[in-house]
């Protein structure tokens, strides 16, 4: 299968934080969501894979080329969707595609006015008049007017409303239908991620935790329920954090069998959401 974007033992260090080796493979085809608390090295990661910032140490290539020798071949291939305006707040969008569109080979003037009905965009208003919603379709439609095959989003859906981000994920469903496109999604709406992500990559502090498809998440975390008096040294191996209150425990694990065959059927276990693993593993990293 081939790999969009491959990071590989990528650091990039800054005072008081750092991103440490990671390793990501995107895969063609597929939506990757991209989750982390804020702070966690998500920003970080996108901008190098956009050669905003360089990494200290590593390798990153897109469509298996560097940015080296191929930097303006490489950019063609990508549309950018930021949360919020990029572009100058004073200009409208027939504006904007009269500068943007000469720097792209595949520039399509068709497709961009399909995009611009399609959404509804008006033509000739400031970006800046546009609500956060209309200027990020804004952004999406210029990405697709110049055939990008992948589509980097940072938290797209912050902000929105839930009606719009509903019609944004539609729509992004509908973009992957040809297969063609690749699209990683930075998010920390984790409940977005449940109706279009087909893989799930997961940094925290820094480090890259997991990066799984979403019915393998699904598959490997669960979180386990049960009285106090059940906990101790060895039976706490088999979690990766647990959660003390009066009433019992709740704890995270990545290996249901090993806790199953050590409580029986004294404990409940329950599919855990990306939102319980996030939260569980925030301030947790010391199995990774």
């Amino acid at each position: 299968m081939d790999n969009v974007v491959e990071l590989n033992n990528v650091t990039k260090n800054f005072k008081g934080f750092s991103v440490k080796n990671i390793d990501l493979q995107l895969k063609k085809g597929f939506v990757t969501g991209f989750i982390g608390a804020n702070g966690a090295g998500k920003s970080t990661t996108i901008k190098m894979m956009m050669n905003l910032l360089r990494p200290d140490s590593g390798e990153v290539k897109l469509f298996g080329l560097d940015y080296k020798t191929h930097e303006k071949e490489i950019k063609e291939r990508i549309g950018f969707v930021y949360d919020g305006n990029v572009f100058f707040e004073g200009l409208n969008l027939k504006d904007i595609k009269r500068i943007v569109g000469p720097a792209y080979k595949h520039w399509d003037d068709g497709l961009f006015y399909h995009y611009v009905e399609q959404f509804d965009l008006p033509l000739n208003k400031a970006m800046k008049t546009l609500s956060k919603g209309m200027q990020m379709k804004a952004s999406l439609a210029i990405a697709l007017s110049h055939h990008a095959e992948l589509i980097i989003m940072d938290e797209p859906t912050a902000g929105l409303d839930p009606i719009f981000r509903r019609e944004l994920l539609d729509l992004l469903q509908e973009l992957m239908i040809d297969g063609n496109r690749t699209i990683f999604f930075s998010t920390h709406i984790t409940t977005d991620l449940n109706r279009i992500a087909d893989y799930i990559a997961f940094i925290n502090r820094g480090k890259l935790i997991f990066n799984q498809s979403i019915h393998d998440v699904a598959e490997n975390y669960a979180l386990v329920k049960g009285g106090m008096d059940l906990l101790d040294r060895d039976t706490e191996k088999d979690f990766l954090h647990v959660h003390r209150a009066p009433t019992g425990f709740e704890a995270l694990t990545d290996n249901i069998q090993s806790v199953k065959s050590t409580f029986g059927d004294s404990i409940v276990i329950e599919q855990a959401s990306l939102e319980d693993i996030m939260y569980y593993l925030k301030g947790d990293i010391h199995h990774v």
